[in-house]
């Protein structure tokens, strides 16, 4: 039988990334999928176009998944609103459009899906952090804080959510090889230099892959971790071990 038989999963950042190889990772897995993003999902059982910094757009999410005849046990927040910026360069409105995104969509998502969880007793939350939450990461000013942010967001909502048989997770990934992170490279002046450097503070030698923390994810949604709740997980390669 597969590792996810009988659950049903709301996936954001569907279109791309993290997010399209979880959904991909998930239905293989038995699961019905329920995928959301900016842009419509390429896969899923249901194909959604969501803004998470909003919240009639995720309300409108939740009912049409509600309409499909879909009852989430699992929810995977994946989008992210990306961007570099020192502190003192970054502009206000830009820190409360990824607060908005990033943390605010954990909150939507909560409010719109975990009262179902609760009242069946069954369900389990997943939120993609970032290794940068914890580290001082120049140039990456608001996108850090806001991972930060949904670090404890992790904690607090697992304890919330605890008496219910509801988990809470998040997953903290060192550098992934996705359009965000190439977008990263590209935007320097020699975007291979900057690639090569990025590898070098992995241990193991090379970039993760968005596979590997759909295999993470996994693990953390299926039933196999029950009694897992309130941890964030490194994925890394070794990165925080040396943080070179």
């Amino acid at each position: 039988m597969t590792r996810l038989h009988g659950h049903t999963a709301v996936v954001t950042g569907a279109a791309g990334g993290i997010g399209a190889a979880i959904v991909r990772r998930f239905a293989q897995e038995g699961c019905r999928v329920a995928a959301l993003d900016l842009i419509a999902p390429a896969d899923g059982e249901l194909q959604l176009i969501c803004d998470l910094g909003n919240d009639i757009s995720v309300q409108s999410a939740a009912d049409a998944i509600a309409s499909a005849g879909l009852l989430p046990t699992i929810v995977v927040h994946a989008a992210a609103l990306g961007g570099r910026g020192a502190t003192l360069e970054t502009e206000s409105a830009f820190l409360s459009q990824m607060m908005d995104v990033n943390v605010g969509g954990a909150f939507r998502l909560a409010k719109a899906f975990a009262p179902g969880m609760q009242a069946r007793r069954r369900g389990a939350f997943l939120f993609i952090s970032s290794i940068n939450s914890t580290f001082a990461t120049p140039g990456l000013a608001a996108y850090a804080a806001s991972k930060a942010a949904l670090d404890s967001v992790t904690k607090t909502l697992a304890l919330e959510l605890a008496g219910h048989n509801v988990r809470v997770n998040a997953i903290r990934p060192a550098s992934i090889d996705t359009p965000m992170l190439r977008g990263g490279f590209e935007s320097q002046p020699d975007p291979q230099a900057a690639r090569s450097a990025n590898i070098a503070r992995h241990p193991l030698g090379r970039l993760g892959t968005p596979d590997d923390v759909a295999a993470l994810a996994l693990f953390l949604c299926s039933d196999e971790a029950s009694w897992i709740t309130g941890v964030d997980y490194l994925i890394d390669g070794g990165a925080s071990v040396t943080r070179r």
